[in-house]
């Protein structure tokens, strides 16, 4: 188990430990505050909130309930044991699992990082693929865990993060990401930005995110047989996106049975070293499923 000393950050004011989930935890990052994993959707850089759906969650309206999924399951139940990883590949580095901390001067602003390592953050993640990750030993990370930990370092004044990541249960990589100023001030002026838009009432747009269609889709309480007028201009986005949609899902059916039949009895479909898809099958050998290679790595 990792130290439970508190370390002392630079800039950073500990609140205290909280289970994730708990009333507590919940409380902690509610209201006017920003945490680092919601400074990517601030931004509009979140794979799965929007700027849209934290807003209608800061202002207290109705957002969908949080659905488990076994990725999130198995990061959870990996998390010590990829730190340990982390911890054998650094005996130099003491790791203490921290809890909560908000900014010395700016108490908005909060953060919870995976552990603290002596003069460093230290992330521990886990990946079904590699999509975003670059070579060990890099500094290419996803975009939004390199918002998640840019907010770290800015909150507690560390200036460097190492990642810890297990990659489809077996690839294990490291990577660093050192503090940016420049960055650090652009997240920051995005955040007082969106708490300014959550105080006064102003609704971020509609986009294409599906945590904002969601979100629309819980904020009604019941149903009226009444008709509704709408925008011209709506109707003619609404025919030409299902007019699209329909001819890409016929390219797309077209190209996979293609795909498909070139496989015949085979297992994957490659090109080059590349894995493109793979077949599944039922008990009598016929095709299952089609399924694509979330990786060019895979």
């Amino acid at each position: 188990m990792p130290p439970t000393t508190t370390p002392v950050a630079p800039t950073g004011v500990l609140l205290g430990s909280f289970e994730p989930g708990t009333p507590e935890w919940e409380e902690v990052r509610a209201g006017l505050t920003v945490t680092a994993t919601e400074i990517a959707a601030i931004v509009g850089l979140s794979p799965w909130q929007s700027r849209f759906s934290l807003w209608h969650k800061k202002t207290g309206m109705p957002t969908p309930p949080f659905e488990p999924n076994p990725a999130a399951e198995w990061g959870v139940r990996l998390e010590d044991a990829v730190a340990k990883k982390y911890a054998d590949e650094h005996p130099e580095v003491t790791l203490t699992k921290t809890g909560t901390w908000r900014h010395r001067d700016r108490e908005w602003q909060r953060a919870t990082p995976d552990r603290i390592g002596d003069d460093r953050l230290v992330e521990v993640k886990t990946a079904p693929f590699a999509d975003g990750w670059g070579p060990s030993g890099t500094d290419q990370v996803p975009i939004h865990y390199r918002c998640q930990v840019t907010w770290q370092m800015d909150t507690l004044g560390y200036r460097r993060t190492d990642f810890g990541v297990l990659i489809g249960g077996c690839d294990y990589r490291e990577y660093t990401v050192e503090y940016d100023e420049t960055d650090a001030a652009m997240l920051r002026d995005a955040a007082q930005t969106f708490l300014h838009d959550v105080r006064h009432g102003n609704r971020p747009p509609i986009d294409g995110a599906d945590a904002t269609y969601q979100t629309i889709r819980v904020q009604p309480d019941g149903l009226e047989d009444v008709d509704v007028e709408i925008p011209f201009g709506t109707v003619c986005r609404w025919d030409d996106a299902y007019e699209a949609h329909h001819a890409a899902t016929e390219k797309l059916t077209a190209v996979r049975g293609e795909v498909l039949d070139l496989i015949g009895n085979g297992k994957r479909a490659v090109c080059e070293g590349r894995r493109i898809a793979y077949r599944t099958v039922n008990d009598d050998g016929t095709t299952h499923a089609l399924q694509p290679y979330r990786s060019t790595t895979a």
